[in-house]
């Protein structure tokens, strides 16, 4: 019979070749614990694949976050819920169950600057990675000009793919620039891809009434908002600023003020 020092060799070089890294520096421990408890084979080996379980569960989300390309965290738990504009106040309860990924739905966000809608829509990603979706973050300036460079280099298909395949979308910024003919098309193409599928979330500055500003085309303008608020979630974010409060805040909080 094999001593104690081999078997725990053998675990050790098993769980390395396997890519059990819980069980690995767990195991020794879980021994101990379950001679002291008297635990069962049974006990004893559901906790030690619960370990390795729980571990890649959490790392999973992590990665899904960092996959994300979000520019900066932000978690729906530090949003000041009372400085939000009115509407999206009495619609917050209900975004934050995500009910509107798991229907394939659009959520717009659009109002002023500085009222939440980037942070609301980083904190509804970062949750629907933690929950299991795979979320994609973008500026729709860069979205625009990453179509056009995937087009140019021929590997237009491959990003199709992998921009249908998102459990959520974000295009953040809609309205900031313009975009010409070519742009406005392949933005429209490619949002489409999703419609009635995948969700899609939409910040924008602009009411609907100056979208013919971005795409400079009054068909192409009515196709895109008949497109994207097709059953979609629409969130009024006018209001105050409280971008514009926290740093005002601040401002009074430092020495030289």
């Amino acid at each position: 019979m094999k001593p104690s020092s081999v078997w725990v060799e053998d675990i050790n070089q098993y769980s390395k070749d396997l890519k059990l890294p819980e069980v690995r520096q767990g195991f020794q421990e879980l021994i101990k614990e379950a001679n002291q408890k008297d635990m069962g084979y049974e006990e004893f080996l559901a906790l030690l694949l619960q370990k390795e379980w729980d571990s890649r569960r959490e790392n999973a989300k992590y990665n899904r976050i960092r996959r994300a390309e979000f520019p900066y965290k932000k978690y729906l738990e530090d949003l000041s819920i009372y400085d939000l504009p009115e509407d999206a106040q009495k619609k917050y309860k209900q975004l934050k169950t995500l009910d509107f990924i798991k229907e394939g739905r659009n959520l717009i966000l659009a109002g002023n600057p500085g009222t939440g809608k980037t942070h609301m829509a980083i904190g509804l990603g970062i949750k629907a990675c933690m929950e299991g979706y795979k979320v994609w973050f973008t500026t729709v300036p860069l979205l625009v000009n990453q179509i056009k460079e995937c087009r140019s280099e021929r590997t237009l298909r491959a990003f199709q793919n992998r921009f249908e395949k998102y459990d959520l979308v974000i295009a953040n910024e809609m309205g900031y620039i313009s975009f010409d003919k070519e742009g406005a098309e392949l933005l429209f193409t490619h949002l489409s891809l999703r419609a009635g599928r995948k969700s899609t979330i939409i910040t924008t500055n602009l009411s609907f009434e100056r979208w013919e500003e971005i795409f400079q085309d009054p068909v192409m303008t009515a196709a895109m908002i008949d497109r994207l608020t097709f059953q979609s979630y629409l969130v009024n974010m006018n209001g105050n600023s409280y971008r514009m409060k926290q740093t005002k805040e601040w401002l009074e909080n430092q020495p030289f003020a």
